[in-house]
Formats: structure tokens, sequence, C-alpha cells
């Protein structure tokens, strides 16, 4: 490391999160290094109905908290997929257009006074959300595989609710979605930057079964198998999908965008299913890194991540590692401690953020009080800051149930 990349770095990582205000550019960094800021925002639930309306009220106002953070790389969680037979797609349009929708109908427009509009390229892939397993997954009694018509939008455009019949739907599903690509993501790079699409990898597919020690879940009444050996073989580990999203800098450096929404530890029975799905899902980044020998992505390539590859891991990870549902500590386990991940730095809110919001922790990126967002960048990249994006006034209405988590991170060529 060049000596002004030595002192420029060990001043900024005495930055606390709010001397680096969510809404400032990422630092300047010397010359060969890119300084990039990296964010992550599950969106509650976006629908292909609501990105083709400009007007929506909330996707206005997500789309103007991004344009405050002005992420370089945004990893979105909770964007519908859109394909044939989900509400609002329309026959004959490519599937997986939300992600660039989003970005060309709202990002690319100024949402308020100040607010530069941003020019995003977008990745999005299926999602095994909504899409039905042939199975009776939470063993009711019935294989459900029709979906019915999901409950409108509110007038502040708030998702609709879920109904019982979309319960039952969603939990004979691959992964639960009230219907087929609900709660999918996409990977936004804004214009200036490479997004490598023609070498992503994706693990929709991978069976939970491949993973070894997996945590399959056990039926407490006769300690049989929850999954049947039909059903064990061919379940996906992925809720969503895991994705190995390659982004080219300026510099020439390639980034690893890897990202997930694992399930939630909850909405189970005492087998814990989503419980244990959640923490080898989160599991997965840990062998992912390590290279383990079970890993095979969806275009049947074997292998993990090379050693000396830089990545951040983001997404909505559903686990806090000091509190909440999940079992062992599969954040602390597998992410925080791992030798390629750097755990030591966790974004806070500002001090605004912090008075907004009085009874949240100051790590708490979810609205009902929980850490369950994060940006883990590799050891062989420096942070030069980050924090969590709060509201600052709380009665403003919420644009989801989560709130951004950015890092600005410096990576050198080499």
């Amino acid at each position: 490391m060049a000596p002004s990349l030595i002192v420029l770095t060990a001043l900024l990582l005495m930055m606390a999160p709010s001397d680096l205000p969510a809404h400032a550019p990422a630092p300047q960094a010397p010359r060969d290094t890119v300084a990039l800021r990296v964010a992550t925002f599950n969106v509650e639930d976006v629908r292909t109905d609501d990105l083709r309306n400009p007007a929506h009220p909330r996707l206005r106002r997500i789309a103007a908290r991004i344009q405050r953070l002005r992420p370089d790389v945004l990893l979105i969680n909770e964007i519908a997929y859109d394909q044939p037979g989900a509400p609002g797609y329309r026959a004959g349009d490519p599937e997986g257009r939300n992600g660039q929708r989003f970005a060309e109908t709202f990002l690319a427009v100024s949402q308020g006074p100040g607010l530069a509009p941003i020019r995003y390229r977008a990745f999005m892939a299926p999602s095994n959300t909504g899409i039905p397993s042939g199975f009776d997954l939470d063993h009711d009694g019935r294989v459900v595989t029709a979906f019915p018509k999901p409950p409108p939008a509110g007038p502040d455009g708030a998702p609709g609710p879920q109904t019982d019949e979309g319960r039952a739907y969603g939990n004979d599903c691959r992964g639960f979605g009230t219907f087929p690509g609900q709660y999918a993501m996409a990977v936004l790079v804004r214009d200036g930057l490479d997004l490598l699409a023609d070498e992503v990898r994706t693990f929709r597919t991978l069976p939970w079964s491949r993973m070894p020690g997996a945590l399959r879940p056990r039926d407490p009444a006769t300690g049989e198998p929850w999954y049947a050996d039909d059903v064990w073989a061919v379940f996906p580990l992925s809720s969503k999908s895991h994705w190995d999203v390659p982004v080219r800098l300026p510099n020439g450096r390639v980034l690893h965008v890897l990202a997930s929404h694992p399930t939630p530890p909850a909405f189970d029975g005492p087998e814990g299913r989503n419980k244990r799905r959640n923490h080898d899902e989160i599991r997965f980044w840990a062998d992912y890194l390590d290279g383990a020998d079970y890993l095979v992505d969806d275009a049947g390539t074997p292998g993990g991540l090379p050693e000396d590859a830089a990545f951040v891991i983001l997404g909505d990870l559903n686990a806090d590692p000091d509190e909440g549902a999940a079992i062992d500590d599969p954040i602390g386990t597998f992410l925080l401690a791992h030798p390629r991940i750097r755990g030591d730095f966790t974004p806070q809110a500002t001090p605004d953020g912090l008075a907004a919001f009085p009874d949240l922790d100051p790590d708490d990126t979810a609205r009902w009080g929980l850490r369950v967002d994060y940006v883990l960048p590799s050891t062989n990249l420096a942070i030069a800051g980050g924090g969590i994006a709060r509201p600052e006034d709380p009665d403003d209405t919420a644009e989801s149930d989560h709130f951004p988590v950015w890092l600005d991170l410096l990576v050198p060529k080499r």
C-alpha cells in the first residue's frame, strides 16, 4: 500500500459514521484507488404494478432516500421479479425488468428539490419466492399451487396485506411469497462502473441437502425429518437466491457483490424449519469464501470465490448477532468472525437518527428493533465510514420497515 493511502486510510477510519452524512459523496481516494459507496435497502414488497406508476407515492419516497444517499452499488431487497403469470406482468414483455424499471422511472428522475437523478444499470434473476414446490411443505394436509389475487396497495402506496389464502400458497412454495416473484431482489450499479452480467453466478437451485451438516428440520413429535427424502433431495437452500455479481471498477479491480435475503427465522412451528434454513443460508457465504466442495451454481460450475477476490456481502440477512430468534448466532459465527470479512465496523444511526427513534438501538436497521441488514466487505478493502440512514422525523410516512445501510469503501487497484 502506498504511503499516501496508508495516511488517508488511517484518517478515514478514525471518523465516526456521524462525521460522514448520508447525503455526502464518498470520500476522495488516491490514484488507482476507487472510493465507493455501497448500500443495501429492503424496500418492503415493491410490486410490478407499483413500478408502472411514476407518481407512486411510496416509491417516490424510496427513490428520494436513495438520491440523498447516492450509493454507487445498491442491493434492493423485496422488489418483485416480473415474470409470466405474475401480477402486473404484460404478455410479451421481457421478464426481470423491475430493477431497471425502478432505476429509470424513479431514480433517473429528481424526486425533490436538491435531489439529483442517478443512472443505474440493474441486474435481476429469478427468485424462489412464490414458486410452487408441489409439496405440502407446512404439513397442513394440502398442496397449494394456485395463488389468490393479491389485495391492492393502500392510498399511501403501502403494500396490500397478506391473506390466509396467500399465506397458505406461500408456505408451500420454494421460498415464501404470496405470488410468483414476490420479495425478490435487484443489484443496481451506477453509470461509470461495469456490471459484468455475463459472469454473474447464481445459486437458486442448489439443494439444501447438498450442504454437509445441514440443519435438516425434524418433527419434534415423531423425530422424523420434516421434509421427506424426496422433498429434501430437491428443496433449495436459498429462499430467494444467492448471487455473486462482479462489478469492474475504473481502476480495473473487480468487486464481487455477494447478495442474498435469507428467510426470517420465524413463521414456522416447533420444527424450526425457517430458523434452520436462515442459519444455513447465512452459512452459505462462509462456505463460498472457503471454497467448499459441495458448491455448484445454477450453470453447473463448481467452486467458491478466489482467495484474492475483493467482495462485499450485502442484504437483509434476517438475523441479529445480539438478539432475536436466529439460532446459534449465524451472523457472528460465520460472517463477523470470518478471516476474510471485516466484521469490526458496525454501522450506526446518525445523532439525528438516534433522536428520531429513541427506542431503537444505535445499530438497529429495522423499525421493529433488530440489526438485520448488512454491508460486510472483505479484509483487503478499507472502510472510510458508514451508517444507517434513518429518517430524521419519525412521523414521516414510512417508505419501508427497514432503513438503508451503507459503507464508504476504498478499493485499491490490487
